[in-house]
This record gives C-alpha cells, structure tokens and sequence, in this order.
C-alpha cells in the first residue's frame, strides 16, 4: 500500500507561506509554533515543521528533531505564562491516529488540575483572546531566555 501524499494546499502549509494568517509565538529556521484557533484548553498552540511532512511517519530525522526542540521550548514557556501545574504534549499520524490535519504539528496545552481538555468542537476562538495568550507567551519565552 502507497502512503498518502503530502499536499502543499493544506491550511499549515498556506500558513507557513504567509497566505493565511495566524498568530505566531516563535519562530526559527526549521519550525513555526502558532495558537491553535480551535483551542482545547487556554494556551493551546501547534509546533509545525517549516519543512513539508504528512506526519511523522515521513518527517526526515532533523525536522522530527526540531520540532521536538521547539515543543520543549514553547512547553516551558506555556507553563509559566499560564502558572499552569502541567502540559499536555500530543502528535497525531493518519485519520485512524487522530489526526486532521495533515502536516505534521505537535500540541502543546496548559493543564491544570482537576480541569479536563475542552472537547475539539470546531469552534474558533475570538482572535483577541488568542492575540492576548500568543503576548503572554512570548513574554515567557523572552523572560526564559
């Protein structure tokens, strides 16, 4: 069985070319980690690869690599500008893993306490609301250093 390919018209791939907005947190020469507009819990934001991969099933080792660095970072960061007591870190591959979107990215998600995810409902969030979350984190990730 061939595997599904990659297709540059999926929504990561318009973001990371500009033609879409979104609210960008960091940003380095391998990977962008931007709110998630669909959030599941306050805080949620995506670390996308720069370069074209499904998933990580054909992500090469360097980008995986990368990713990895900048979920680390951003994890850090959402801990501290939420004062959050955890973070949930997720990766999803193909439809039957969970995922829907197919260009790899990484969730990162502010947890608390007795406080369970938000179900994905499809329903955006108020882009003021993830303008102010996206502030919060990149002054974490300035203070962290």
């Amino acid at each position: 069985m061939t595997a599904p390919l990659y297709d540059p018209q999926n929504i990561f791939a318009k973001i990371l070319r500009g033609e879409i907005p979104s609210h960008k947190i960091f940003e380095d020469a391998d990977t962008l980690a931007i709110m998630d507009v669909m959030p599941q819990g306050e805080g949620h934001c995506l670390v996308l690869p720069k370069a074209p991969a499904r998933n990580l099933l054909d992500a090469s080792p360097e980008s995986l690599s990368a990713v990895m660095a900048t979920a680390q970072k951003l994890a850090r960061a959402v801990k501290s500008a939420f004062a959050a007591d955890g973070v949930t870190v997720m990766q999803f591959n193909e439809a039957a893993g969970g995922q829907s979107m197919f260009h790899l990215h990484v969730h990162v998600i502010p947890r608390f306490e007795g406080i369970a995810l938000k179900p994905h409902t499809g329903s955006m969030e108020k882009p003021e609301i993830l303008a102010t979350n996206a502030e919060k984190i990149r002054a974490a990730l300035a203070s962290l250093g």
